[in-house]
C-alpha cells in the first residue's frame, strides 16, 4: 500500500494546475480518495472530522450488498437448472458459475457506464469525482432481471446518471434515488422485458424463456388469484425475481451491517414493514372474494421488491427525509402505497419502486412540515413561559 501511495503523490503535481495532465486532476483524485484518507482538511470555520467521510460510507453499503448479490448470483443459476429439471446433477458451484457469468457483465456495464460519465462531467466542471455510484453501480443491476440485455442496461445508467443525478447537480442533490430511476425508465421503455414474470434460462446457448415457467413468481402468481407458492422458498430467494431482491435473508443480514455501522435508518426502515404490515391487514379485513387482497399481509413483506426496497432504496440519505419525525412518516407511507398499488393495481403487481419514488418526491415535504410544527411548538412554549 505504500508503494501504491508513493505513486499516487509522486504524480500528483503533473495533475495539479499547470500540469502537464492537469485534466486528470479529478480522476487522480478520486482514485486516491477511494484508497486512502485525504491529507487535506477544513482551512476556515469550526468542523467536526471524522475518518468516516462519504467514500466510507458507500463502502459500508456496497458491503452490505455483497449477500444479496452473491445469493443473486447462486438463485440465477439455480433458476437455469431447475427449469431445465437438472438440480439433482448440477452442484452448488455449478449453480454459482453459472449465475456469476451472467450477473458479472451487468455489474461490469454500469460500473463502467456510470462511472465514466461521473469522470467526464466531474473533470468538465473541475469538481471532485461524486461518490454515490459506488452504491447506485450496484444497486441497479441488483434491481434487474438477469434476462435485460446490456445495452439496455447501458442506456438506463446513463439516463439514471444524467437525468437522475447530473442536472440536479451531483451526489447529494438528486430527489429521486438514481437506481429507480433507472429501474423506472426500462420499465416504462420497455415494459415487455421488465414485467418479470418469466423464468429466465440459456439452453444450448440460445437465451430463452420457458413457456412451463411464465408468471412463475409469487406476486404474479398472487396477483393472477394462486396464492399456492413456497413461502420459506420465497423467504430463503430460491423464486424467479430480480437478482437481488428474492432472497430476505440475504437482505436481512445487509440490514444487520447497516444498522450495526450506523449507515442506514432503522426508523425508516422499520416504519416502512409497520406500513406495509398496516395496509396488509387493511386490505385483509375487506378482501372478500380477492386472493390476492386476502394474501397474508407477512406475506407481502417476503416477495417482490419489499424487502430489499425497505433496507437499500427507502433509506437513501439523499432522497428520504431528513428530519427524525419525518423518517416515521415518511416509511409508514412508502409501506402504505408499496402494498396498495401491488394489491389494487392488477397491471402492476409491484408496487415497491413507484411507492418509494412517489415519497422521494413529498420527502422535502414532510420535512417542511415537520420543521414548522416543531417551530410552531416552542413559539407557544414561549409564549406561555414569557
Amino acid at each position: 500500500m505504500k508503494a501504491i501511495r508513493n505513486f499516487f503523490e509522486k504524480t500528483k503535481p503533473h495533475v495539479q494546475k499547470g500540469g502537464k495532465y492537469h485534466w486528470l486532476h479529478s480522476t487522480h483524485d478520486a482514485f486516491f480518495t477511494f484508497a486512502f484518507v485525504s491529507k487535506e482538511t477544513s482551512k476556515s470555520g469550526t468542523h467536526i472530522h471524522d475518518f468516516i467521510d462519504l467514500k466510507r460510507t458507500m463502502s459500508i453499503v456496497v458491503l452490505a450488498l455483497v449477500p444479496a448479490l452473491l445469493f443473486g448470483m447462486y438463485n440465477v443459476g439455480y433458476q437455469h437448472f431447475g427449469a431445465l429439471g437438472q438440480l439433482g446433477t448440477a452442484g452448488f458451484w455449478d449453480m454459482f458459475l453459472f449465475g456469476l457469468l451472467k450477473v458479472l457483465p451487468i455489474v461490469i456495464v454500469s460500473y463502467v457506464v456510470g462511472l465514466g460519465i461521473e469522470f467526464i462531467f466531474a473533470q468538465f466542471r473541475g469538481h471532485e469525482v461524486n461518490e454515490g455510484f459506488l452504491v447506485s453501480g450496484i444497486l441497479i443491476p441488483l434491481v434487474m432481471p438477469v434476462n435485460t440485455p446490456l445495452w439496455m442496461i447501458a442506456i438506463a445508467v446513463a439516463f439514471s446518471v444524467i437525468f437522475g443525478k447530473e442536472v440536479f447537480g451531483g451526489t447529494g442533490m438528486n430527489i429521486w434515488n438514481p437506481a429507480l430511476v433507472a429501474r423506472a425508465f426500462l420499465f416504462f421503455a420497455y415494459p415487455g422485458q421488465m414485467s418479470g414474470d418469466a423464468v429466465w434460462i440459456s439452453a444450448s446457448g440460445v437465451e430463452t424463456m420457458v413457456d412451463g415457467f411464465t408468471g412463475a413468481t409469487p406476486m404474479a402468481m398472487a396477483a393472477a388469484g394462486n396464492t399456492d407458492f413456497n413461502v420459506w422458498n420465497a423467504f430463503i430467494g430460491l423464486i424467479p425475481g430480480s437478482i437481488g431482491e428474492t432472497s430476505t435473508v440475504a437482505i436481512l443480514i445487509g440490514a444487520v451491517i447497516l444498522l450495526i455501522t450506523g449507515i442506514g435508518s432503522w426508523k425508516i426502515m422499520l416504519s416502512t414493514v409497520l406500513g406495509g404490515a398496516a395496509m396488509g391487514l387493511l386490505l385483509n379485513a375487506f378482501a372478500g372474494d380477492n386472493v390476492y387482497m386476502a394474501l397474508p399481509f407477512w406475506q407481502h413483506l417476503i416477495i417482490g421488491g419489499f424487502a430489499f426496497g425497505a433496507i437499500f432504496m427507502a433509506t437513501d440519505p439523499v432522497s428520504a427525509a431528513q428530519t427524525e419525525k419525518g423518517k416515521w412518516i415518511y416509511g409508514f407511507l412508502i409501506g402504505i402505497f408499496a402494498i396498495l398499488i401491488r394489491v389494487v393495481n392488477p397491471a402492476y403487481p409491484e408496487g415497491m419502486m413507484l411507492a418509494i419514488l412517489l415519497m422521494n418526491t413529498f420527502a422535502p415535504l414532510i420535512d417542511h412540515y415537520v420543521l414548522e410544527g416543531n417551530i410552531k411548538r416552542r413559539l407557544k412554549r414561549a409564549k406561555v413561559n414569557a
